[in-house]
């Protein structure tokens, strides 16, 4: 396939690109912007592939993407703005890339006759849960303009198959981590600070519980559901593995070797979901479950931030 790849030079979409071409034949044209998120050196190690055209620009843009779109046999849409912190102080950029961006991806898409459209998006559309897990046709009932931007980019994508056809599934994902990911995130941020022996911020009581996905294993379930999924469904992807913020801190200031007296307790964020949890069940039925532990995941990713320095240090906040 001739796959046109949104956002790749960000955290996700850089291993996506990494995925297929160390496990197909497939040619990948990136889109991406080159916000704060997103880098050149991200893909150093791949952008001069043989099979890897880049080209900068912005999926909003309509004559860009009409211009690109053309030959693509289907798009996987990772481009979009996904810090929540950052949502709070600037609601409009969300609005603009998650929920204008995916519209015109998906017209110009249809328009251009691409036989399939993947459209990434989170686990967070759902809202907070304290007890069970959500599956995939539950209410949306986002708490940020970063998740509520998602769940209505999420019905645009769907819409485009109800209306027009499109070939659309949606994928909602829990929390990632791995390399390259920008420090403004929890573990990176976490990872970065305390291998300088700087404190570490953890909101409120520290008891907001999260579901952790290795970023690897994510990349294999959006290509398991770029390949195999059907039309119109969505699919939650999780990693199985629930810590609660103290939690994840504490074991992160273990695999630094650093003191605890760096959890420095903050003011809670507003809106701050309790609990995120979703249901596997669908997506099992495709072939996929995850394979990286959380133990050995959250080593290999500290491990990655001690010995490139090089990436994050100038992007730490």
């Amino acid at each position: 396939m001739k796959l046109l790849i949104t956002g790749a030079a960000g955290f996700i979409g850089s291993s996506y690109v990494r995925h297929v071409l160390a496990t197909s034949e497939d040619t990948v044209t990136v889109v991406d912007l080159l916000t704060y998120a997103g880098g050149l050196d991200t893909m150093a190690d791949f952008i001069d592939h043989d099979r890897v055209t880049f080209i900068k620009g912005d999926i909003a843009d309509r004559l860009l993407m009409s211009e690109v779109m053309g030959g693509h046999d289907a798009v996987v849409n990772f481009a979009a703005e996904s810090h929540v912190d950052r949502s709070i102080a600037d609601p409009d950029a969300f609005v603009r890339t998650n929920c204008l961006g995916t519209n015109v991806l998906c017209d110009v898409a249809q328009r251009a006759g691409t036989e399939r459209v993947l459209h990434v998006s989170t686990d967070e559309v759902y809202g907070s849960r304290l007890t069970g897990s959500f599956e995939e046709a539950d209410l949306l009932e986002p708490s940020s303009p970063y998740s509520a931007s998602k769940a209505g980019s999420d019905l645009i994508a769907l819409g485009y198959h109800t209306t027009f056809g499109l070939d659309v599934s949606v994928t909602r994902a829990s929390n990632n981590y791995g390399s390259y990911q920008y420090p403004e995130k929890v573990i990176p941020l976490f990872a970065t600070n305390l291998l300088r022996g700087h404190p570490v911020p953890l909101y409120g009581d520290g008891s907001n519980v999260r579901d952790w996905l290795h970023v690897s294993d994510h990349c294999a379930a959006v290509d398991t559901v770029l390949r195999k999924g059907r039309a119109g469904e969505i699919y939650n992807i999780g990693g199985t593995a629930e810590l609660s913020n103290v939690e994840l801190a504490h074991r992160l200031v273990e695999l630094c070797g650093a003191d605890e007296s760096l959890i420095t307790p903050v003011q809670d964020r507003l809106g701050h979901d309790q609990r995120y949890s979703i249901s596997l069940d669908k997506i099992a039925e495709l072939g996929w479950e995850p394979q990286v532990g959380i133990d050995e995941g959250l080593e290999s990713t500290v491990d990655w931030y001690r010995s490139n320095e090089w990436w994050w240090e100038p992007r730490r906040p």
